[in-house]
C-alpha cells in the first residue's frame, strides 16, 4: 500500500474528524529525539484500525492535506566518516560545512527540504510526517574536485494522525541518488550558486513532494557505476 491512498483517504475523512478546527503549526521544530522510540522496521509493523486503506484521485491529496508537523530523527548511532577517500566508508559523508556536529548538519539538511518538499500542501487535514535518516554520502574533497560521483540518501518515512498520533502508513524506506558534480564542473557550480547543499535540499524536497503525490511513489533515477558503488 503507498503513502498516496493512505494520505488521501486522510482527505476524505475515513479516520479523522473536525478537519474545520484550527491546529499549532509545528514544522519549524527544531530536530528532537521525539521520534526515536518509533518503530521504522517493516517487518515489526502491525497494522492497526487506524490503518488507512481506502483508495481515492491524487488531486485529493494536494486540495486537502496539511503536513502540519516534521520530525526529522538523525541516530546519533550512525557512523560519520571524514577520511579524504574516494569513497569513505561510513553512514554520514559530508564536508561543505565546517568540521563539526555532522548529525545536526545533515539533519538540518533534511528537515530544511522537508519542509520545502512539503510547502505545498495547506489543506485543513493535518497528518505528521516522521523522517529517520539511514545514510547521507555526499561527495569526500577528493572526489569532489576531481571525478565527481553520486549524492547517495537513504531514509525512512511514517505518516501519522496529527490529532491521535496514530500510525497511518507502514514505514517506508526511500532511497534515492543525485549525481554529483567534480572537477570544473564542481567549481563551475558552486560559483553559480548550485553548493552541494543548494541540489541535495532541493533534490530531497522534490523526492518527498512526489513521494506523496505520485501513485507508485518517488522511483529512483539510474546513474551508473557509482551508484552501484554506493550499495556497498
Amino acid at each position: 500500500m503507498n503513502l498516496l491512498k493512505m494520505a488521501c483517504a486522510l482527505t476524505l475523512g475515513v479516520s479523522l474528524t473536525a478537519c474545520g478546527s484550527s491546529e499549532v503549526v509545528t514544522r519549524a521544530a527544531p530536530l528532537s529525539s521525539t521520534t526515536a522510540n518509533i518503530d521504522y522496521s517493516v517487518k515489526n509493523f502491525q497494522p492497526t484500525p487506524e490503518l488507512l486503506t481506502a483508495e481515492a484521485m491524487q488531486a485529493a491529496i494536494v486540495q486537502q492535506i496539511n503536513v502540519s508537523q516534521i520530525n526529522v530523527n538523525v541516530p546519533t548511532s550512525l557512523k560519520v566518516s571524514e577520511a579524504n577517500r574516494y569513497y569513505p566508508s561510513g553512514d554520514i559523508v559530508w564536508r561543505e560545512d565546517p568540521i563539526g556536529d555532522r548529525h545536526a548538519q545533515v539533519g538540518k539538511i533534511l528537515k530544511d527540504a522537508m519542509l520545502q518538499g512539503t510547502a505545498s500542501f495547506q489543506g485543513s487535514v493535518p497528518i505528521i510526517l516522521d523522517i529517520q535518516l539511514v545514510r547521507f554520502h555526499a561527495l569526500s574533497e577528493k572526489a569532489r574536485y576531481t571525478v565527481g560521483g553520486v549524492h547517495h540518501v537513504v531514509f525512512d518515512m511514517i505518516l501519522r494522525d496529527a490529532k491521535t498520533g496514530a500510525v497511518l502508513s507502514p514505514p517506508r524506506r526511500i532511497e534515492t541518488d543525485l549525481a554529483a558534480f567534480g572537477g570544473q564542473q564542481a567549481k563551475t557550480a558552486e560559483a553559480n550558486g548550485q553548493t552541494q547543499k543548494r541540489r541535495l535540499t532541493n533534490h530531497l524536497a522534490e523526492v518527498i513532494r512526489q513521494q506523496m503525490v505520485k501513485p507508485a511513489g518517488y522511483e529512483n533515477a539510474s546513474l551508473g557505476f557509482f551508484q552501484l558503488v554506493n550499495r556497498i
